[in-house]
């Protein structure tokens, strides 16, 4: 095991690689602990450091019980999601269709929702779903369908574009977090971060484009900002991916769909490597961290 490569979840962030030497001086030194959730090649899932066999000098190789006695109720993990590459293949489309012919783009936005969440699996949530309906925000979708069509009227009219979808997207984001379901009872999750933040990291991200490899670590410290700002559960989502594996994968991802036969393998490998990559950690194990 000495030549195995750590990460540890710490302050909401991925932090990482160390090789075992190192590792364990975090060890020793107090900032991996039993409860902290850490990952190396070759483990299914993020684990908590006291649950790794050999990791933690005198930790238990079990999980531990939370107040109350009732054994991983608060425990977390990597999610998941299960989906079938054709019929992923065919919500894609469907979505890529009603974006471009705008008006139908409400119903195949939500209908592609309450397809996928129920194929999602997070820890301790069983049964998710999607409970937003067409008529709540409809407007929203034609609009950043009118708002992308802008780039082919004139560049300037593009930026404006691109700000005026920020917006949207913000709003978006708000009404998806919020409509999320658990075995029938609503999660009554918030997103609480600002729409001058969202729009900042929107322009950022446009402008990271230009330096050719700079937008993937602009888009994972993006999402890790979007994973800070949603509220009302006991755990904290965390995304653990880097700005390289972001790039790798993409351009791995691009590359293949030229090849147009690979292309719903791939989207589907693309879209459940990022899934695994938000892991859920207890707010107090994050705080502490």
């Amino acid at each position: 095991m000495s030549n195995r490569i750590w990460f540890h979840a710490s302050g909401g962030q991925q932090k990482g690689p160390f090789p075992e030497p190192q590792f364990r001086d975090l060890i020793a030194q107090g900032i991996v602990r039993a409860d902290t959730l850490v990952w190396a090649e070759g483990m299914a899932g993020w684990q908590k450091a006291g649950e790794v066999p050999g990791l933690i000098p005198g930790a238990a190789a079990q999980p531990s019980l939370p107040v109350g006695g009732s054994p991983g109720i608060d425990s977390g993990g990597p999610l998941s999601v299960d989906l079938p590459v054709w019929s992923f293949t065919g919500w894609w489309i469907l979505v890529m269709i009603g974006s471009l012919l705008v008006i139908p783009s409400p119903w195949t936005g939500t209908g592609y929702y309450r397809w996928l969440f129920p194929r999602m699996h997070v820890p301790q949530r069983p049964n998710l779903a999607f409970t937003g309906q067409v008529g709540d925000i409809w407007y929203v979708f034609i609009a950043m369908g009118l708002a992308g069509c802008l780039g082919y009227i004139d560049s300037l009219l593009q930026i404006f574009g691109v700000l005026v979808q920020a917006v949207l997207s913000w709003v978006l984001i708000r009404w998806v977090v919020a409509n999320i379901s658990s075995s029938g009872q609503p999660m009554r999750m918030t997103f609480t971060g600002s729409v001058w933040g969202f729009v900042g990291w929107q322009i950022l991200t446009f402008l990271a484009v230009f330096t050719i490899i700079g937008w993937a670590w602009v888009m994972a410290a993006w999402t890790r900002w979007i994973c800070r700002h949603v509220s009302g559960t006991r755990r904290e989502m965390v995304f653990t991916a880097t700005g390289l594996d972001l790039l790798w994968r993409t351009v791995a991802f691009c590359l293949g769909c030229l090849f147009i036969i690979p292309i719903p393998w791939l989207l589907r490998w693309y879209f459940t490597w990022g899934t695994t990559q938000f892991v859920l950690i207890e707010r107090s194990t994050v705080a502490n961290a």
